[in-house]
């Protein structure tokens, strides 16, 4: 058959096409197809019908950033089962849009159909064009799944099948540009909308900035280069359902091709604004950069390697504009970070990344749920229910506030009130005595967690700390002699006392009792509120436990610990044995650390470790939390590391092992097992709160060991030197 275009279908007749889009950006493939020339335009839900020249349909398929495919409806029918179907497709003039030589595939989508497995209905609608072409020239095209000559789609709604010709042939929003998609990457016309959505290129001059923390595989980030240029999104894209469609008009198609390569010319002549985008992984970085490169943006768009703990402006050349800036962000919501509830710690720390450094900026977070846009700490101006494939997601849209990125700390301590010590009890004078010893020193240091009392007095005998704007009270339970009633009366003085000279709520009290505990129930939950609060630590952000733990999850007493860690961690491997809440860790990763692995059994505290990381913007890219024993885990690994840290505990059943983690008997093991995963000139710092520990002499032989203990610990605990005993450890 001679392939000719056919006199059915000439440029300028109308014809009425179907733009099928994601749920959600309906409004935004109508305003385009507007600028494309098309008319009587209809949204439905995930389809735009219009009305139009085969020019337009061309234009649409070249030009669309947001719709999937463009359909030319060709044949309505009643079907009732899979043999009407069949019929259907027998009596369309098939011979009108391909030869018997081409090849041809059919895609089936269905809603309440009669005939419902849609694969079955593409079948019989196959069956039905095969026959055709055998009952007319005895030969019959052939099948291709990829890439047909003509694609022809079916849309069964109730009782009702059309039949179209897929004139994009493949989804639109395969671009060309994509090397690899890397984590879970938006489709193209889904991050053209988000791009479009967020407002820009509106207000934008070359002095703007596009910015992406979380840029993953640089999808927006190319969409919005497209969009700023005016360049066709499918540049790279050689592949259409209408090239051997037999109406198709190379000569047209050459022209808007033409017309399309002048303004590309024309885009990437012109001076351009700031985009850059960063990411944790260095894999999805690699992916970005050969995306970028494929789409011809290496010069425009800049990728760089950055956790959003290290969050920053990029700088840009002045132009004398005053163009808006934007962040325009699809964070990752894996399914890890999901699984241990840390998903929200990461959203907390972008929000408050961009109340600090994007002041007046606009912005476009993608998330999945309304909880997660919370998250993040600012009122949205716009939000828009749009859908990922088929799960539901919020866009949400802001003005970054020109405020403080957060409160400024406002610890217990900051409202207290001294009295006139006569007419005070003796808790309450000791109390206050702390207190003017500690304020100054606290102030200054700008500490907001610390101890400022512990068991100064035998009769009240506890231990209280502060976390910000909430206390922390441990009472050390009284032995059997004395009156369990004298008792109750101490310490609801003693709380009586700290609302008093501390000025704070009754809810703003965390108490617990500590008695003498079985080796096996030590670590035991004590209640099931579940709530973590936020405290501050230098730089560092931590999550603690007020309520459920004897422990809140943040030593205090190694506050200077942490710190010494964190000042000799740069571009070094470091290891946190027996790593709790990962404290330690999230000293050393913000310090540089170029590796960092947490090692406990607990996965409680594996999952806490991991919202303190979110928390603090870190990822788990270079930084690697594993659950295990860890004697058992150092004899299996081979990894060597530039700094140890390893706090065990006085007491630890091993799982699986009838038999007790002593740190007394078993240290020198420990240390010896930790010694050769070290490098030669590394170092291991070995901590212990068991105030009857020795170290053992031949530890000393046989390593170069310091004593630290003075210089580790705090001001706040010097009342309690025995709190810790800590030492580095060197191989000699």
């Amino acid at each position: 058959m001679m392939r000719t275009a056919c006199s059915l279908f000439p440029n300028t007749s109308v014809h009425t096409f179907t733009a099928l889009c994601a749920a959600g950006i309906e409004p935004l493939v109508v305003e385009e197809l507007r600028s494309f020339g098309a008319g009587n335009i209809h949204a439905e839900k995930s389809a735009v019908v219009f009305q139009g020249s085969l020019e337009t349909a061309y234009r649409t398929c070249l030009w669309s950033r947001y719709a999937n495919r463009i359909l030319l409806p060709i044949a309505q029918s009643k079907v009732h089962n899979a043999d009407d179907l069949y019929e259907a497709a027998r009596a369309v003039a098939w011979s009108d849009h391909l030869s018997p030589d081409d090849t041809f595939a059919v895609h089936c989508t269905s809603v309440d159909a009669a005939v419902p497995h849609t694969q079955f209905a593409a079948l019989r609608i196959k069956d039905g064009i095969v026959d055709y072409y055998k009952d007319r020239y005895g030969r019959r095209p052939t099948v291709r799944r990829q890439q047909p000559d003509v694609a022809v789609h079916v849309f069964l709604n109730g009782s009702e099948a059309t039949l179209s010709i897929d004139l994009s042939g493949e989804s639109l929003h395969l671009r060309g540009y994509r090397a690899g998609g890397g984590r879970a990457p938006l489709k193209e016309t889904l991050g053209a909308a988000l791009v479009r959505l967020s407002g820009w290129p509106d207000q934008t001059t070359p002095d703007s900035i596009f910015l992406d923390p979380c840029c993953g595989s640089a999808t927006l980030l190319i969409e919005a280069a497209l969009l700023y240029g005016g360049i066709t999104p499918r540049w790279g894209r050689t592949y259409y359902g209408f090239l051997k469609w037999l109406p198709h008009n190379p000569d047209l198609w050459k022209s808007l091709v033409a017309e399309a390569a002048e303004q590309r010319r024309a885009a990437r002549a012109a001076p351009w604004p700031t985009l850059v985008g960063y990411d944790a992984s260095r894999t999805a970085v690699e992916t970005a950069v050969a995306n970028v490169a494929r789409a011809g943006f290496e010069r425009v768009i800049r990728i760089e390697q950055q956790e959003l703990a290290f969050f920053r402006i990029p700088p840009t050349a002045p132009t004398g504009g005053h163009g808006v800036h934007y962040l325009v962000t699809n964070p990752p919501y894996g399914e890890r970070l999901d699984q241990q509830g840390a998903e929200r710690y990461l959203y907390r720390c972008l929000g408050r990344m961009m109340r600090r450094f994007c002041k007046g900026w606009k912005a476009a977070v993608f998330t999945r749920s309304v909880e997660l846009a919370d998250a993040l700490g600012m009122q949205p101006q716009k939000k828009y229910r749009l859908y990922n494939g088929p799960l539901p997601c919020q866009l949400s849209t802001y003005l970054v506030p020109d405020t403080p990125p957060e409160p400024p700390v406002q610890p217990a301590y900051t409202t207290a009130v001294f009295h006139d010590t006569a007419a005070t009890s003796d808790f309450a004078n000791r109390l206050m005595k702390n207190l003017r010893r500690l304020l100054p020193w606290a102030q200054r240091e700008g500490i907001s967690c610390f101890r400022v009392y512990d068991a100064d007095l035998p009769d009240y005998n506890m231990a209280i700390d502060i976390y910000e704007q909430w206390v922390h009270v441990q009472e050390y339970a009284a032995p059997h002699e004395i009156d369990p009633e004298k008792a109750r009366s101490r310490l609801q003085h003693a709380l009586s006392v700290i609302r008093d000279v501390l000025h704070i709520r009754r809810d703003q009290i965390f108490i617990k009792v500590r008695r003498p505990q079985k080796r096996k129930d030590r670590y035991q939950k004590r209640a099931a509120q579940g709530k973590l609060y936020e405290v501050r630590e230098n730089r560092c952000r931590f999550l603690v436990n007020l309520s459920d733990y004897l422990d809140t999850g943040l030593f205090l007493d190694h506050r200077k610990t942490r710190s010494r860690i964190g000042a000799q961690t740069c571009g070094k491997r470091f290891l946190n044995l027996f790593g709790y809440t990962g404290t330690a860790t999230v000293y050393a990763a913000l310090g540089g650390a170029c590796e960092t692995i947490t090692v406990d059994r607990s996965p409680t505290y594996a999952a806490w470790a991991l919202k303190n990381f979110a928390l603090n913007g870190m990822s788990s890219e270079r930084h690697t939390f594993v659950r295990a024993e860890c004697v058992a885990w150092l004899s299996q690994t081979r990894s060597r590391f530039d700094l140890v840290f390893a706090d065990p505990p006085t007491f630890s059943n091993r799982k699986g092992d009838p038999l007790v983690f002593d740190v007394q008997r078993d240290h020198v093991a420990l240390i010896h097992s930790i010694m050769k995963r070290l490098a030669r000139d590394g170092l291991l710092i070995f901590s212990t709160n068991y105030r009857r520990f020795t170290l053992d002499p031949q530890i000393c032989e046989a390593y170069f060991v310091q004593d630290i203990t003075k210089q580790t610990i705090p001001f706040d605990f010097t009342r309690t030197p025995r709190i810790h005993q800590c030492w580095e450890i060197r191989h000699r």
